[in-house]
């Protein structure tokens, strides 16, 4: 992901993230929910460190038959890990869930993430209760190395895959 699609979805700027992926966002995005889940640092720090704080990030596009490109969604980390563990986070929107989207894209990005050098082991975080994201994370091999507690959600069950 670059620094211009970061900040014209951050902005709310659909036409121009559409211009810059080459395809068709999702009807809803972008909106605050997805801003708030996606990015962990403002757009100031994005701004100035895009290497760092954008490091690993990745908008997923599928194509149709018909060769039109759209946004399913996206794959990010929490910025280049400094402590040898990165942290990554993914979703895709409401109406490409269950067709093996997360699977792949996380797959991919975490094999990724794990072939970059001081990269050690990357971690993933969610609910206990939050079935869909328990199977994608269990299919790339990931194994639950404890908990944490979310602000205001209460527990959340912590996964890793390590070199």
């Amino acid at each position: 992901m670059t620094l211009a699609m970061a900040e014209a979805v951050i902005l709310g700027h659909k036409e121009e993230a559409e211009r810059l992926i080459a395809a068709r966002m999702p009807l809803r995005w972008p909106n605050r929910e997805l801003v708030e889940r996606a990015f962990s640092a403002s757009l100031e720090e994005l701004r100035a460190r895009p290497d760092v704080r954008l490091w690993g990030n990745r908008v997923l596009v599928a194509r149709a038959a018909d060769g039109e490109a759209r946004v399913v969604g996206s794959v990010v980390f929490h910025g280049r890990p400094e402590d040898g563990i990165a942290e990554i986070a993914y979703g895709v929107e409401e109406g490409s869930q269950g067709q093996g989207y997360a699977t792949e894209a996380v797959g991919a990005s975490v094999a990724s993430a794990l072939e970059q050098e001081g990269v050690l082991a990357v971690q993933a975080a969610t609910f206990d209760w939050h079935v869909p994201s328990l199977r994608v994370i269990g299919k790339v091999g990931m194994a639950r190395v404890g908990t944490r507690d979310h602000d205001t959600m209460g527990e959340l069950v912590v996964f890793e895959r390590r070199r």
